[in-house]
């Protein structure tokens, strides 16, 4: 019954995942993360994950395991038929995913570079990713990483990109060129910066490095403070050290 229930789900959770784009659901993560966006596809064990409304172009789609996932609330509001679902439930409640009850709580790293940072405690990992400075996706690059409110990040960045007529700059930026259409005006132009999130424009000046917490949950997002990003090339290398679940400071 169990078996027939879950297979049911996964069912919905794909009808639902390409009929009803605008949907919202609730993933609950067994870290105590809650990711809300909208399911669109179950394969090898992992949940696909279309995260965020695609504000300014940060539109994400990520994978999650199956046994890191705690439960799955589908948000059926304005939805036709999708599937069986009233046969396995009663029908004042919304479909919901439970996980098998054998999966035991493990994590898996992001799907971009990432590996455990050296100490005597192990709390932290590592995300390599690299940082470009066009206008590609909208000038942002999806870090593949999904942080919490409160998490601990340490961003370290190097290289350098070129802004067009002949001028280039390292992650902390140029501090003497004039651009009134950058997304942080008091900060240099051409630096590192970051948000987490697609609807909100809380960035945050990176530089060459820089150790902050969290103010909300979310994916992280890097780019190039420059309104005009068309005549771009290069891309920063960028380390970032996160702390995991219950973790110390990195």
């Amino acid at each position: 019954m169990k078996r027939f229930f879950f297979r049911s789900l996964l069912i919905v959770v794909l009808t639902l995942g390409f009929s009803l784009p605008a949907l919202a659901d609730t993933i609950r993560l067994k870290d105590g993360s809650v990711l809300h966006g909208q399911v669109v596809g179950f394969k090898d064990q992992q949940f696909t994950i279309l995260l965020g409304s695609g504000a300014r172009g940060r539109k994400s789609r990520i994978t999650v395991y199956m046994e890191d996932v705690e439960s799955i609330e589908f948000d059926s509001t304005g939805g036709t038929g999708a599937g069986p679902i009233e046969d396995t439930q009663p029908s004042n409640t919304q479909p919901s995913y439970q996980p098998p009850s054998n999966t035991q709580p493990s994590y898996q790293p992001p799907p971009t570079t990432a590996s455990p940072v050296s100490g005597p405690n192990n709390s932290s990992f590592q995300v390599n990713v690299r940082v470009r400075g066009d206008n590609a996706s909208n000038g942002w690059t999806n870090s593949g990483l999904v942080v919490r409110r409160g998490q601990r990040l340490r961003i370290t960045a190097s290289g350098r990109v070129s802004l067009g007529n002949n001028r280039y700059a390292t992650p902390d930026g140029l501090p003497n060129i004039p651009d009134r259409d950058k997304l942080m005006r008091n900060q240099p132009t051409g630096g590192l910066i970051a948000v987490i999130g697609d609807d909100n424009d809380d960035f945050v000046f990176v530089g060459h490095s820089r150790d902050f917490v969290a103010q909300r949950d979310g994916v992280l997002f890097l780019g190039v403070n420059e309104g005009n990003l068309s005549d771009n090339s290069g891309t920063f290398d960028v380390a970032i050290e996160a702390e995991t679940a219950g973790g110390s400071r990195p």
